[in-house]
């Protein structure tokens, strides 16, 4: 008999990526039956995944009955929170503590967690104000210290951020502006395409990597190589401006300002990953990424 996974944010851009991951994969689709959780059930996109044979449900994270409810049975969790839905770090850690006390409670054999690194910490408390990496860090913590055999992974930069990052000036050229150098590396990643394709590796590799992390990201690009390819890909000249903290800081709205400043340094120093090699993540994966160059291919209407 199939082994149940449960798959948080169904119709979203990390778990409708799992889903279909699963899915589209000869073995693991054998392996696993899925129940995909979601907000609303009757929506076109839950019900899409009806017609594939997902079991659709609605859990409340912040409630232990309701997930109670939802994670009964299940074989392996796959976990992602939403920072930005309340911008409010203490929820994000409180909801995930919640699926970690009721996986363990219900006899959830694999947790799969989507995690990051710990700004103030990794900076020795140079960098405080990025809570929608430390409050998933301290999830990780919290899940590690609940004795729940687990792994992680770590999705790169948003590609899909540039769509809003490259600004298109008035004489149709574009323009990137970051408050970093060009020394600086992004490890770039295309969410809706390939989050599947990196939970599929702890899946796969569960043994090999029990409370290990999978590095979720194609390949470290520089800002320079970011609007190089753009400008290759589309014909529209892009450059890179590198501009100081407060410039930076000016171009944004108030409300998400200083994090948004602080999680740019941080991809410069230490590194978004600390600087961590892809390439033992890069092995384990069946195919290969979508490239920063595929993904402007592929979207560029989104820059029209």
């Amino acid at each position: 008999m199939s082994k149940l996974i449960t798959v948080f944010g169904a119709t979203g851009n990390q778990g409708g990526s799992v889903i279909a991951a699963i899915l589209a994969d000869s073995e693991l689709s054998k392996e696993f039956r899925i129940r995909g959780i979601t907000r609303d059930t009757t929506k076109k996109s839950a019900q899409d995944l009806v017609k594939k044979g997902v079991e659709v449900v609605t859990a409340d994270l912040g409630s232990v009955d309701s997930l109670t409810d939802a994670l009964k049975g299940s074989h392996t969790v796959f976990l992602v929170t939403n920072y930005w839905e309340t911008m409010n770090a203490e929820v994000e850690y409180s909801q995930g503590k919640n699926v970690a006390d009721v996986s363990k409670a219900v006899g959830v054999s694999h947790l799969i967690f989507s995690s990051l690194h710990n700004v103030t910490e990794e900076t020795n408390g140079r960098l405080t104000k990025v809570p929608h990496f430390d409050s998933k860090a301290n999830v990780e913590k919290y899940i590690r210290a609940s004795g729940i055999e687990c792994s992680f992974v770590l999705p790169g930069y948003y590609m899909s951020n540039f769509t809003q990052m490259l600004n298109r000036s008035d004489d149709g050229s574009y323009q990137l502006f970051y408050p970093v150098g060009n020394e600086a590396k992004f490890p770039l990643f295309d969410a809706a395409q390939d989050t599947g394709l990196f939970v599929k590796v702890a899946l796969k590799h569960a043994h090999q990597l029990k409370n290990k992390q999978v590095l979720a990201a194609a390949k470290y690009y520089t800002p320079q190589e970011i609007v190089d390819t753009f400008s290759k890909v589309s014909g529209k000249k892009a450059v890179f401006i590198s501009v100081s903290s407060e410039q930076y800081k000016a171009s944004l709205p108030s409300a998400i300002a200083v994090e948004y400043l602080e999680n740019q340094l941080f991809v410069e120093d230490p590194g978004y990953y600390l600087g961590e090699s892809l390439e033992p993540t890069l092995e384990l994966v069946d195919s290969k990424p979508t490239s920063w160059e595929e993904f402007v291919k592929k979207n560029l209407s989104a820059w029209k």
